[in-house]
């Protein structure tokens, strides 16, 4: 039997793919658990639908991604610290300070849980850190930290 899942399925497939399963475990466990449905043609088409529609979307914000990625890259952040005499900082920079200054500088609001310092910050200068947009989009982009 064929049919059309709604939701991933482990060892099964992903979502809006047309899969052949016994028929027992589409009626019992799939299409009750509104993990799939059956693959009739109207179905099929609305599925397609769906997926033109996805694919507009993903299309949209891999756009506004290139565009966000093009401002990050353009000038380094500058990120303020405490410095002391000796040009060591107290304590160090965290991504929770990097989103603040691309926030405050750039005007966008990226998740801190994204952002990922890739040099050890201990002291004033210039570092890089990673931003994982997600669907592999990782961007390198170069900050500055500068005494407050």
């Amino acid at each position: 039997m064929q049919v059309i899942l709604i939701k991933d399925v482990d060892n099964l497939g992903s979502a809006h793919e047309m899969v052949e399963v016994k028929p027992g475990y589409a009626r019992n466990f799939l299409i009750p658990g509104k993990l799939a449905m059956e693959a009739s043609s109207s179905n099929i088409k609305i599925m397609e639908e769906r997926r033109k529609q996805q694919k507009k979307k993903e299309d949209k914000l891999m756009a506004e991604i290139a565009n966000v990625t093009e401002t990050l890259k353009a000038t380094p952040v500058k990120v303020g610290a405490k410095i002391g005499v000796s040009g060591k900082i107290f304590g160090s920079v965290t991504s929770i300070q990097i989103a603040r200054a691309i926030r405050e500088q750039k005007g966008y609001e990226i998740d801190r849980r994204r952002i990922t310092i890739l040099d050890e910050v201990k002291e004033a200068g210039s570092f890089r850190a990673s931003i994982d947009f997600g669907k592999e989009n990782v961007v390198e982009i170069n900050f500055e930290v500068v005494a407050e």
